[in-house]
Parts: C-alpha cells; sequence; structure tokens
C-alpha cells in the first residue's frame, strides 16, 4: 500500500480530486481508518477535548501529542498522518517552533505538522518549511485562539475579516504550506480562497468548493456527547450502540447468565479430585 505524501496531495489539488481527512487519536482507529483508505489522518490537539477530558485545546502539551501520535503512526501504513502543534509549541520564537515540530516528526512517525493562524506564525512556517518539515496551516476558527475570538463562531463574514484571511491564506502558501485547512469559514469565502491557492484546501464547516474535507471521527460516529457543530454530519450512532451492549453485559452477568458454559474451559475432573 503506497503512502500518501505532499506530492500526492498536489497532485489531488491539481486533477481535482477530492481528499479525505479525519481525525486519529489512537492505534484502533488508525489501523480502521487506513482499513477505509482515507487520505490524511490529523492528530488534532482536539484529544484533549475528546480524549482527554478538557474543555478546550489549550491545556494540551508536546508529551500529549507525541504520546497519541506515536499510536496512530503505529497503526498507519497507507495515510499521512499530521500531527497538530500545540499552543504555546510555536508561537514563542521561530527557533522553538522549528525544534518542537522537528520532534513532532522525529519521535512520531508523523509526515507533516499543523499550526493554527496567519501572519503571525508565518515566520515560523518559513522556517519550518525550509527545514525539511511539511506543514499544513489552519484558518479561520482557530481554536487555540479561542478567548481571542470570543468564543467559537463562524470568521470572515465580514469584509475586512474576509480579505485578511485570503490574504492569510496566500502568505501560507508563499510561505511553503502544502495545505490549509479553513473552519468555520463561510462557504462562499471558502470557495474564493480555494480558487485563489495553488495548494488544497481542507474544509471543516467551510461548505462543499475546498479541495478536501476533516471532519472529527468520534463525531461522524456518533460518539461525541454534548453539543454538536451545525457542519457535522453524522454517519452512525455508536453511543447508543455501545451503551446498549454495556447495559445487556451488565444485566446478564447480575442474573449469572454470563459467562455460559460455552465461555468456559473444561478440565479433567481427576485433576480437581486431587486437589487438597
Amino acid at each position: 500500500m503506497k503512502r500518501i505524501t505532499t506530492a500526492t496531495i498536489r497532485d489531488r489539488k491539481k486533477n481535482g480530486e477530492a481528499i479525505t481527512m479525519l481525525t486519529a487519536y489512537d492505534y484502533w482507529t488508525a489501523v480502521l481508518l487506513d482499513q477505509a483508505e482515507i487520505d490524511m489522518f490529523l492528530v488534532g490537539d482536539s484529544l484533549g477535548n475528546v480524549m482527554l477530558g478538557y474543555e478546550s485545546t489549550l491545556p494540551v502539551t508536546m508529551e500529549d501529542m507525541i504520546h497519541h501520535t506515536k499510536a496512530v503512526c503505529r497503526g498507519t501504513q497507507q495515510a499521512m498522518v499530521v500531527a497538530d502543534m500545540p499552543f504555546l509549541s510555536y508561537q514563542v520564537s521561530v527557533e522553538e517552533a522549528v525544534r518542537n515540530a522537528g520532534r513532532l516528526l522525529k519521535e512520531t512517525g508523523a509526515q507533516a505538522v499543523k499550526v493554527e493562524g496567519g501572519q503571525a506564525v508565518a515566520p515560523a512556517v518559513a522556517a519550518m518549511v525550509k527545514a525539511g518539515i511539511p506543514v499544513v496551516g489552519h484558518l479561520g476558527l482557530t481554536p487555540q485562539a479561542v478567548h481571542q475570538l470570543g468564543g467559537y463562531k463562524v470568521q470572515g463574514k465580514e469584509e475586512r475579516a474576509a480579505q485578511q484571511l485570503l490574504e492569510d491564506a496566500r502568505l501560507l502558501e508563499s510561505c511553503g504550506a502544502f495545505a490549509i485547512v479553513l473552519e468555520c469559514v463561510p462557504s462562499l469565502l471558502a470557495k474564493k480562497v480555494t480558487q485563489s491557492l495553488g495548494i488544497a484546501t481542507i474544509g471543516i464547516g467551510a461548505g462543499a468548493d475546498c479541495d478536501g474535507q476533516v471532519l472529527v471521527t468520534h463525531d461522524l460516529l456518533g460518539l461525541s456527547t454534548g453539543f454538536t457543530p451545525k457542519f457535522v454530519k453524522k454517519y452512525a450512532d455508536l453511543q447508543q450502540n455501545i451503551t446498549a451492549a454495556v447495559t445487556a453485559y451488565k444485566k446478564e452477568v447480575t442474573a449469572r447468565t454470563f459467562p455460559a458454559p460455552e465461555h468456559g474451559f473444561a478440565m479433567d475432573g481427576g485433576v480437581l479430585e486431587k486437589l487438597y
């Protein structure tokens, strides 16, 4: 099975072929998604919310990202694995950004990193690319800046904000990013950005005209609890299925109908008679 590379993603953009991306935070999910031939896995810092129970992505550390990305890479043969750079791992200085991005690739086996922001992170993106590190950008709703943005809101609806987002996308491309995630961006703006770039756009809440799409796998499978964003489509309801299965298990254990004889192991009764 041939590995998806940055060249593959560029060709998909050039040929108008859709790119599929999903989040993966652990080994078994990576194995299943790889079998489904998903193009790109995002080991997002959203693991803070989904896997670790944080209210935001801000508490996620480099150690968290390395731990989870290593597990995903062990379960992946075909997909490109993109690891999120967590909050303050690339904003402090260009040198620290390159060092942390290098750690993510060296210590995990990932093929690329993702950073949030435009003009402010452009020097870091350029330096990472110069060091040989493939970079995915992230514009629109950038969760690491949620407090600055005033909450989880659609970005780029007004002219000034839309123009800035378009300029940031072009800047990231000029710095060497090979793809950009557009999150919670009006569909018409996302289409304009996509048409303006020679690199791929991957949308989440950004309409159907992006070059690819990404969702949180737990949302897609119906495993998430609480608020469901408007852009999420549930393709399964595994939360209900899992709850029903666990409830049935508890009922049978309580009634002592599980384990049944067929779930146990036999032995020679003569052995038991010799015990004292």
